[in-house]
């Protein structure tokens, strides 16, 4: 047994030609936050300290679907959801509407401290940040250049998109599926546990692009996107209402638990029984395993156990 992390920036269609200049930030701010968390977790930070702190900066950093990188709804405007929950007590705090909170984790953390509830949404969730007096900017603070782009896309294709989705191409002239305002952009998620098996995750998101103003995702849902027991905990990334369907974070530890798999037995399984190119998670077990699993094209992840290893990948690594 020893601490083990993993994060993730989102998966979907990630091009194998995704360009330097939009894949590089990415590695640098998943090794970045990887070392953050490592050094927390190194420190005997508790998991749960420790994921909301990875998120939080995670959630700063413009080139993710979280926090200042939120995408647009139909409307323009943001709608960020996030969600934490401890392992061993199952103490959770969700919230969903978020049009002003600069960091949606730590309102979540807040809920699940500060309320007898679980989960906060919109007008009330943004009350309850006032009172708790936490961060919040003009929601314009949140709307990109490149988000804005992002939305007309998509409204031009008279679709939704999910992270990472390419854009629909015209004709042979138009841009590259990497130029300009493409969709390449994620959710992020945190999961740890310490030495002594406490486990804690944490998830946040701006959801899709061009959706539905109301529409809630998988990120804030127990069980969906977000899970934690004294077994392991889960993170998940992908198609949002596929992984509701699929209780995908839920049913990674029900098959520990149930029927005695291993972490990666468990993770592999959920995923594979997903719709492909809809799914990907990261996890750890109780035990110190790790495991990052995903169906689509690639998955921005990365992770560390206190027995040396780490990995930061994009693309199906070797052993995967």
């Amino acid at each position: 047994m020893g601490w083990a992390i993993a994060l993730h920036g989102g998966a979907g269609d990630i091009s194998l030609s995704l360009p330097a200049e939009r894949r590089l930030p990415r590695e640098a701010a998943l090794h970045h936050c990887l070392q953050i968390g490592v050094a927390a977790l190194k420190a005997q930070k508790h998991p749960l300290d420790v994921v909301e702190l990875v998120v939080r900066e995670l959630e700063n950093h413009p080139n993710f679907n979280a926090g200042k990188g939120s995408v647009l709804t139909s409307r323009g405007t943001v709608e960020m959801e996030a969600c934490i929950m401890d392992g061993n007590s199952k103490k959770c705090g969700a919230v969903s509407g978020l049009t002003t909170v600069v960091n949606a984790i730590s309102l979540a953390r807040l809920v699940m401290d500060n309320t007898p509830h679980i989960y906060l949404g919109f007008d009330g969730a943004e009350a309850f940040a006032r009172e708790q007096g936490v961060e919040t900017v003009d929601s314009s603070h949140f709307i990109t250049p490149e988000n804005i782009e992002r939305l007309k896309q998509a409204k031009e294709a008279d679709r939704v998109q999910m992270d990472y989705t390419q854009p629909i191409q015209k004709d042979e002239k138009s841009e590259s599926p990497t130029g300009n305002g493409d969709s390449q952009i994620g959710t992020v998620g945190c999961v740890a546990v310490d030495k002594n098996g406490n486990l804690a995750t944490a998830t946040s998101t701006g959801g899709f692009v061009n959706k539905m103003v109301g529409r809630i995702g998988d990120t804030p849902i127990i069980g969906a996107g977000t899970y934690a027991n004294n077994l392991c905990a889960v993170s998940a990334t992908g198609k949002g209402e596929t992984i509701i369907r699929g209780t995908v974070a839920r049913d990674v530890a029900a098959l520990m638990e149930h029927k005695g798999l291993s972490l990666k037995e468990a993770a592999a399984h959920v995923v594979e029984c997903n719709p492909r190119g809809d799914v990907g998670l990261v996890a750890v077990s109780a035990r110190g395993e790790v495991t990052m699993p995903f169906n689509t094209t690639g998955m921005f992840r990365a992770c560390a156990t206190e027995d040396g290893y780490s990995e930061l990948g994009i693309w199906p690594s070797v052993q995967d």
